[in-house]
């Protein structure tokens, strides 16, 4: 009798895969239909990762299109699934486990059936308290295998961390091959091994980037795989994953008994796909995230976060390119820079302990090269940024590493005075949600359905305060019409001259046009009046500056309800004065002299530039 392998398509991790957002809740309520009317999918990944986060930042609730979103896949009979980051939960950094805990009960009530649930570091100690937390609010809990390519990640490695988490409880086990790196006999060994442990449901999610990932679907399927993840035209292949008609026609030759996809619903979901691109989540997509690119091989970057990737590039390599403008040296374009950054991620990695690169450590190892990157572009040395985040998985508070670090890392933690940490990670991270409750209520918050709202403003604070005030829709707005005026056709005027924003290899520029013959005055007052990038404004107060290392946002705290620094008030040498968030990273700027804050110079969630003056200190 043939065996059965069922698909899941990962509507969310396509979107993010390809770009930074998700679409809106009206479009995902219009697609959904159509996606049930395709026949072929057992499961759709509805909501977890990035999901959360990306709805607060473009201003609309989360909980509304988490529940609006599922309701019609359940009324169809289809299990809904979510990616949770275990001691991380929804976010980038750790998380406490009273918050934790109302996560699962949150989304279990909006309609979520499988959490699945990983550590980029594979340490069991993150993962099973959620097998519990899973269970305790009727969900079923589906533990992953973070995949890479190095000398300790063996088949071995793997088998003993499955075994562990099967002994703790887990339903399913999800064999996550984030960067599509994973070889394709090495994971039908996995499979095959984990099925000799216990005969229990396997799922397979594979990002096609380097081009392995339909030779391992294949393996992983004769070694008696369950589920297979897929996405679907025009979000397949590139960063993202494969397309569910290639999936189905390969694995139907091959003798599985596999759904039948209805043609005529799979367009009308391509159809709306490119429709939500028009309409404003395109202005995200880089064109190369579409495309296979073997370079992931070296560095092993996962598809999830190559979405993010290319869509910070551009600032990255804007502030590169204005250190060079200043000294007269040749520009960096986009490939030079990606080369030096997958070089440099392949240096990092090893020397950080070979964390998975996978959410958010892919986040941190690729942080930590493209700050070395830029840094030493402009002269300094290697190491000169690391972020807080970085510092907690170095020192071991997210988790053990699984490799060692490199000795020139643990004697800079040693000279900065920083302690390294051997316990349970959760210990670190007291709980918190009485906190958030009492924060509420003074701010007469509602808590919502089911502690709903208390969840995601305990889950993500600034971003929830951010759309609350209606910030965070605004900003959205103003880039969206930033960005389409950059896509939109330049008419040009009459006048002699023009300030136009031009994309070379995917970098924008401005630049200042002439036509005819121009006196070069008027051409420099020109090109003065329209700046690539406003200035920071003149700071009030006397004292020393204290400059941004970097480009990013600016906070005067990384967590609603810490003390802020404010004026007039003394600080020491060495004290936190502020945060730039750059690439989902907080990085902590401290003070480099003791004295009194004179003046802060810009507002908590203000973009600034490298060198812009974030405070002043007598």
């Amino acid at each position: 009798m043939e065996r059965e392998v069922k698909f899941s398509l990962v509507f969310r991790d396509m979107w993010q895969s390809a770009g930074k957002y998700v679409p809106r809740v009206d479009q995902l309520v219009k697609v959904a239909p159509a996606i049930i009317e395709m026949g072929c999918f057992a499961r759709v990944e509805t909501n977890g990762g990035g999901f959360e986060q990306v709805n607060l930042l473009f201003g609309e609730n989360p909980n509304n299109a988490v529940r609006q979103w599922t309701k019609p896949f359940h009324e169809a009979g289809i299990q809904t699934h979510m990616l949770d980051r275990a001691l991380n939960g929804l976010r980038m950094s750790p998380v406490p486990a009273d918050v934790r805990k109302l996560f699962y009960k949150v989304k279990k009530a909006q309609g979520t059936d499988i959490t699945r649930t990983f550590c980029g570091l594979n340490d069991v100690r993150n993962i099973i308290p959620s097998i519990t937390y899973a269970h305790e609010a009727g969900m079923i809990s589906q533990c992953s295998l973070c995949i890479t390519y190095s000398p300790i990640h063996t088949v071995e490695y793997y088998l003993n961390i499955a075994k562990q988490l099967i002994e703790a409880g887990a339903d399913e086990i999800c064999i996550k091959d984030m960067a599509g790196i994973g070889r394709p006999v090495f994971l039908g060994k996995l499979v095959e091994g984990i099925k000799k442990i216990k005969n229990i449901p396997i799922q397979y999610h594979s990002h096609a980037g380097p081009g392995f990932n339909m030779a391992s679907i294949l393996e992983v399927c004769k070694a008696g795989c369950d589920y297979i993840d897929v996405g679907m035209d025009p979000l397949s292949w590139g960063t993202g994953h494969a397309d569910i008609i290639s999936v189905q026609a390969m694995l139907k030759d091959a003798g599985f008994k596999v759904a039948e996809i209805n043609m005529s619903a799979y367009m009308k979901v391509r159809s709306m796909i490119q429709e939500f691109m028009d309409d404003f989540l395109g202005l995200y997509i880089s064109p190369r995230n579409r495309l296979m690119n073997s370079l992931l091989i070296g560095p092993g970057l996962p598809g999830g976060m190559m979405g993010s990737l290319m869509a910070d590039l551009d600032s990255n390599l804007e502030s590169i390119n204005k250190y060079k403008a200043k000294r007269n040296q040749p520009f960096m374009t986009q490939d030079e820079l990606l080369i030096k950054l997958f070089d440099e991620v392949a240096y990092v990695w090893p020397r950080v302990g070979y964390p998975c690169l996978v959410t958010p450590f892919s986040q941190y190892v690729k942080n930590l090269a493209m700050m070395n990157v830029i840094q030493m572009e402009k002269g300094k040395e290697r190491w000169g940024i690391i972020a807080d985040n970085i510092w907690d998985m170095i020192l071991g508070k997210a988790g053990k590493l699984p490799g060692e670090l490199a000795p020139e890392i643990v004697e800079k933690a040693e000279r900065e005075g920083r302690k390294f940490f051997t316990g349970n990670p959760q210990d670190n991270f007291p709980d918190q949600l009485e906190k958030y409750r009492q924060m509420m209520w003074e701010k007469k918050w509602e808590t919502g359905q089911d502690d709903e709202e208390l969840f995601e403003y305990a889950m993500h604070p600034e971003q929830y305060e951010a759309y609350k005030s209606g910030k965070a829709k605004a900003d959205f707005l103003e880039d969206v019409k930033k960005r389409r005026e950059v896509k939109e056709e330049v008419h040009m005027a009459n006048e002699p001259t023009k300030v136009l924003t031009v994309d070379v290899n995917g970098q924008p520029y401005r630049v200042t046009v002439a036509f005819g013959d121009v006196n070069p005055a008027t051409l420099n007052a020109a090109q003065g009046a329209a700046p690539a990038a406003a200035a920071a404004p003149a700071a009030g107060g006397e004292g020393k500056d204290v400059l941004s290392p970097l480009e990013g946002k600016f906070f005067l705290v990384k967590q609603a309800g810490d003390p802020a620094v404010k004026v007039g008030q003394k600080v020491n040498q060495g004290d936190v004065l502020c945060y730039v968030e750059a690439m989902k990273t907080f990085n902590a700027i401290r003070a480099e002299f003791s004295g009194t804050v004179t003046a802060i110079c810009v507002n908590s969630g203000d973009a600034v530039s490298e060198d812009d003056v974030l405070m002043k200190i007598l």
